[in-house]
């Protein structure tokens, strides 16, 4: 399985990190919709991530909740049916969550720079350092600490759960209004 360092941060506001990541990028921004809807899954986590009606992938992966930089296992199979393949795995095992959300990508070196406006929830930088297949993982969390520094982001910004788990934890109204 495919590797990486995983960590996620709660942000005032994407413009206001937008300059500090156009300063340290090698590549991007690239804009990106994604609706992604999760499923029951007792060895991990299983979402569909639709791009578009004829775009999407379904991606199992294991990662440790904590605030700090976390090593995610992945396997991604790309689907060019998107909503069947929804469908389907929503008749045999239900939903979990969705969350919707715009997401502008870049690249600093190996690291995937997120900005994403997540709905119902706000604001969030992550970073995904891409690891070598026998790479340790400490080398990862060398570079994401590394750029958080330069980000200007602290240790109390950092968040353990994904945005699936926090839309879960919003009360029932707010989850509907998302919903809808």
């Amino acid at each position: 399985m495919a590797r990486n360092i995983e960590i996620k941060a709660r942000i005032d506001s994407v413009q206001s990190l937008w300059p500090l990541v156009v300063n340290i990028a090698d590549e991007g921004p690239s804009e990106i919709i994604q609706d992604d809807t999760f499923f029951p899954c007792a060895n991990g986590r299983l979402k569909l991530r639709a791009f578009s009606d004829h775009d999407g992938q379904l991606i199992f992966y294991q990662r440790p909740d904590s605030a700090g930089p976390k090593q995610s296992f992945y396997v991604i199979s790309p689907t060019a049916s998107p909503d069947t393949l929804r469908q389907s795995l929503t008749l045999a095992y239900g939903e979990s969550g969705r969350v919707r959300k715009h997401r502008t990508l870049f690249m600093v070196g190996r690291t995937r720079v997120h900005l994403d406006k997540v709905e119902g929830l706000g604001d969030f930088l992550e970073l995904k350092v891409v690891l070598a297949e026998n790479e340790p993982s400490e080398a990862g969390v060398s570079i994401a600490h590394e750029l958080l520094e330069k980000l200007g982001i602290s240790h109390y910004q950092l968040i353990e759960d994904a945005y699936v788990d926090l839309l879960a934890k919003l009360p029932s109204a707010t989850r509907q209004t998302v919903d809808n």
